[in-house]
C-alpha cells in the first residue's frame, strides 16, 4: 500500500511500505508563490493606509503619519502608533466634522465596507488567483 494518496501544486502525500504518511512539498511552488503573495501582501497594506487616510480624524496630520511610521508595509499589520489613536478609533463621536465629512472614529471599518471588495481583487489578482 503505498504510492500516491494525494497530490497537489503544493506537494504530495504519500504512504510508505511501513504505512507511514509521508509529506512531501514542491520546493518550486514556495518560490514562485511566496513571492506573489509578499507582492499581494505589500498591495493590501499600502492600499489600507492609503484607503484609510480620507476616514483618519485630521487636526495636525500626526495621526495619519503614525499609520505610515508604524507599518511595516508587507507585514500584514497596519498600525497607527499614535499615543491617542486608539482613543480616537474607538470615540463615540460620529464621522464628519469641521476636517472633513468622512473622518472620524473606526476609520479603518468604513473604509473596509467601502473599498474591501476592491482591495481584495487587487490582491487577487497580483497573487495571480484570479
Amino acid at each position: 500500500m503505498s504510492g500516491p494518496v494525494i497530490e497537489t501544486p503544493r506537494g504530495t502525500i504519500t504512504i510508505n511500505a511501513n504505512g507511514k504518511a509521508e509529506l512531501k512539498f514542491n520546493s518550486k511552488f514556495r518560490n514562485r508563490w511566496q513571492s506573489n503573495y509578499s507582492a499581494a501582501q505589500k498591495f493590501v497594506d499600502s492600499e489600507v493606509l492609503r484607503l484609510c487616510e480620507p476616514y483618519i480624524p485630521l487636526l495636525t496630520s500626526m495621526l495619519i503619519k503614525s499609520g505610515i511610521l508604524g507599518t511595516d508595509v508587507g507585514s500584514g499589520t497596519v498600525q497607527w502608533i499614535a499615543p491617542y489613536a486608539k482613543a480616537q478609533y474607538y470615540s463615540p463621536r460620529k464621522p464628519g466634522s469641521s476636517t472633513g465629512p468622512l473622518r472620524g472614529p473606526q476609520w479603518f471599518e468604513r473604509m473596509k465596507s467601502v473599498s474591501g471588495k476592491e482591495i481584495v481583487a487587487g490582491a487577487r489578482k497580483i497573487a495571480g488567483r484570479e
